[in-house]
């Protein structure tokens, strides 16, 4: 029997052409190596399986390449970090750096998993890494570079090698099947290329892995099952449940998922990719993102026209939450039941909302309207009352006026002195008017000031009219009265009545633009002390009524 190579051995590229994936990084290597400008030590970073020790190979064998005859593999030495990580081990390096090349014109030190050094082992190949001999060049590969320590960093130059497309993994996989004479289609091809994740090595072992399990007749259905893959018919027929509100169904499909090894975490997560896949397919540009094979691009697309964006952003949230608790959870198949029922839902939880939303708009639109119906018809009807009002009473004085009075009837004598009336009403108005504006002096101030004085005690508001004899009010200019209190008692009490006084004040001197500033002297409220005959003389002035009470009752004050 002959010994078997696997697929990632048997087709590893031997020269930079070959390489799959990475044309922007063996370009410039190519040119470096054909301008001489070719730096001595090099960091080629990225994933895993990518072509980082690949290229590292085809480099070293590429700048030994122009000595045709000589046999120069034993100038290239690979040295695996994750083992020989040790400072001995980079010192036994360094001892080897020292002798010059037998054959060629280059020694090339390939260190792979170089993030696996000890510190001491880094420090210790510092400055051999700074300043090599002419003939040394140091390829270093690693798979975190933020492990290498930044003095290493900086004496090198750096390769970043990104992931593989699927589109490039499975036209490779493509042509190795030809090769083989192993029958496949596209699909199940692509089920390879997704599931690597961006690793040719990878994709290689699991399409060996596909060839044994098939006989070398890989189809669509056989790859589903050995991947452990959930096929996409699943996820297509869920969508058309969800989108039909058929809760009882879906829960059965997810059923028959768990029956046949899955958990609902797979299921969870391959449901959310599928609905990022439905949004992406809906724009024409964004398109490009969705790596599938045309049959699967049409039925993304087509499925896509179904329902909106904001239904399948509402399904994305949905399902980006169940994924996100699942681990927690203690009930996990039920929370993924609740997550379906709740997708089945959305339509009507939606509708419900916009219903409340509306609801509560017409509400308000409603409420305002009314208010806005009865403030409109109070104002129409005293409007219309004034209008009727004037009407009246213009009609009323026409009428008297042409009415062809006698003066010798009672009716006449009447008629002639409502029109006497109306004149001097008329009169009166014009006079107001003309001198309402007019001015006033602290005399005509005093009257109108003692006047309400009165008319307040005549009503038995006696505590309000001892404030307002307290003091005289001071006439300023701009129509503006100032009046000063002994305490804020007093002005508290004359604020609450200000309106009254100034309605009353502006009435009585004919004058509209009249300020009434309220004042309290502090420190006359702290020096203002009355002797006991002067409180009762006080007291008598404000209600005489007091002095027939100490004569009646005989009493000593």
């Amino acid at each position: 029997m002959e010994n078997y190579v696997v697929s990632a051995l048997k087709y590893r590229p031997n020269t930079f052409e070959t390489v799959v994936g990475q044309k922007s990084i063996t370009k410039t290597l190519e040119n470096a190596i054909q301008n001489n400008q070719l730096p001595q030590a090099m960091l080629f970073c990225g994933p895993r399986g990518v072509g980082k020790t690949t290229c590292a190979r085809i480099l070293a064998k590429q700048i030994n390449d122009d000595n045709k005859s000589s046999d120069f593999s034993y100038n290239i030495f690979e040295l695996d970090a994750a083992s020989n990580n040790g400072v001995d081990d980079i010192r036994n390096l360094i001892d080897q750096v020292r002798i010059p090349p037998q054959t060629g014109n280059y020694k090339v030190y390939i260190i792979d998993e170089v993030h696996m050094l000890s510190g001491q082992a880094f420090n210790a190949f510092l400055k051999t890494l700074e300043e090599p001999p002419k003939y040394a060049i140091f390829i270093l590969a690693t798979t975190e570079k933020h492990k290498v320590i930044p003095t290493i960093l900086s004496r090198c130059q750096i390769y970043d090698f990104k992931k593989i497309s699927v589109t490039d993994i499975k036209s490779h996989l493509e042509k190795i099947a030809k090769k083989e004479n192993i029958s496949f289609d596209d699909e199940s091809l692509f089920l390879v290329a997704n599931k690597s994740d961006g690793a040719l090595r990878d994709a290689l072992s699991i399409f060996d892995r596909l060839v044994n399990f098939t006989n070398g007749n890989i189809t669509k259905e056989l790859a589903y099952k050995n991947l452990n893959i959930l096929d996409h018919d699943v996820y297509f027929e869920t969508f058309e449940l969800i989108i039909k509100n058929d809760i009882t169904n879906c829960l059965l499909l997810f059923n028959k998922v768990i029956e046949q090894g899955f958990n609902g975490q797979h299921f969870i997560d391959g449901l959310c990719l599928h609905f990022r896949d439905l949004l992406i397919s809906k724009n024409s540009a964004s398109q490009v993102l969705l790596e599938q094979n045309e049959n699967l691009k049409t039925k993304y697309i087509d499925q896509a026209k179904i329902k909106d964006s904001s239904f399948i952003l509402n399904a994305i949230n949905l399902t980006e939450d169940c994924s996100y608790r699942y681990k927690n959870s203690k009930n996990q198949r039920l929370l993924t039941e609740i997550c379906l029922m709740k997708l089945c839902s959305i339509e009507s939880i939606e509708l419900k909302k916009k219903i409340k939303i509306l609801t509560k708009e017409e509400i308000y639109k409603k409420k305002t309207k009314e208010s806005n119906k009865v403030k409109i018809e109070e104002i129409k009807k005293v409007e219309k009352v004034e209008k009727v009002e004037k009407v009246e009473k213009v009609e009323k004085v026409e009428k008297v006026e042409k009415k062809n009075i006698s003066g010798l009837s009672i009716s006449s004598l009447r008629a002639k002195k409502d029109i006497e009336n109306l004149n001097i009403a008329k009169q009166k108005t014009t006079t107001l008017s003309k001198n309402f504006d007019s001015s006033f002096n602290q005399v005509t101030l005093n009257k109108s000031w003692n006047k309400f004085h009165e008319k307040l005690l005549t009503k038995g508001r006696k505590n309000l009219a001892s404030i307002l004899a307290i003091a005289e009010p001071e006439v300023l200019e701009n129509n503006e009265i100032t009046y000063t209190l002994t305490n804020e008692t007093n002005k508290i009490e004359l604020e609450r009545n200000k309106i009254e006084l100034l309605s009353f004040l502006k009435n009585e001197l004919r004058n509209s633009n009249i300020k009434l500033h309220i004042k309290v002297n502090r420190l006359k409220e702290k020096t203002f002390i009355y002797s006991p005959l002067e409180k009762y003389e006080k007291l008598k002035k404000i209600n005489p009524r007091i002095e027939n009470l100490r004569k009646e009752f005989k009493l000593n004050l």
